[in-house]
């Protein structure tokens, strides 16, 4: 049985749920995201919310009742609350700065990086060392962060680079004389 699969998910009010058979609408004040329902499992709404049910007793209707349900619960948190995710720029001369629309990077290469924001996300600098990605959809903010981060991945002898804010860097030690 899956912990996670037999918990409802509750819809906040303000929120509309449109539930065909193949896909799932959400519309919130955040926005609007959809997402295809996997022919494994089952879902009915009732007074309580949102319910996700396996089809049969097979492996992969158990393996995708519990992601179902928790890509449900992202639908319904990203169109009330939205996800963000903060990074952070470590290093001599490293800034981030907004540019119109565009995330523009310094990080010591040759030239400075500008990053575009797709549609539906939001990123802003409220310090010249922090950057902040908003967003309704959970894996468009996160891709978003890992993308960012890419062009310059914190290193493990000094620690510079962009690095998720909190993440923790394990650090080697240099050369000995």
């Amino acid at each position: 049985m899956s912990r996670i699969g037999k918990l409802p998910v509750a819809i906040p009010g303000g929120v509309n749920v449109t539930l065909t058979d193949d896909s799932l609408t959400v519309k919130g004040p955040k926005g609007e995201l959809s997402m295809p329902i996997v022919e494994h499992v089952s879902l009915s709404q009732g007074e309580d919310g949102l319910t996700v049910k396996p089809v049969d007793e097979s492996k992969k209707a158990r393996a995708m009742w519990g992601m179902q349900r928790a890509l449900v619960a992202n639908l319904v948190h990203g169109v009330t609350n939205g996800f963000e995710k903060d990074l952070e720029l470590v290093g001599v001369g490293y800034r981030a700065q907004m540019q119109g629309s565009s995330l523009k990077l310094s990080l010591g290469l040759s030239h400075d990086v500008v990053y575009d924001a797709p549609d539906g996300i939001t990123i802003s600098c409220p310090k010249p060392t922090e950057v902040k990605i908003v967003g309704s959809d959970k894996q468009k903010v996160g891709q978003v962060a890992a993308e960012i981060r890419r062009f310059r991945p914190p290193e493990p002898y000094k620690g510079k680079g962009i690095k998720y804010a909190g993440e923790y860097i394990r650090r080697k030690e240099g050369k000995k004389k």
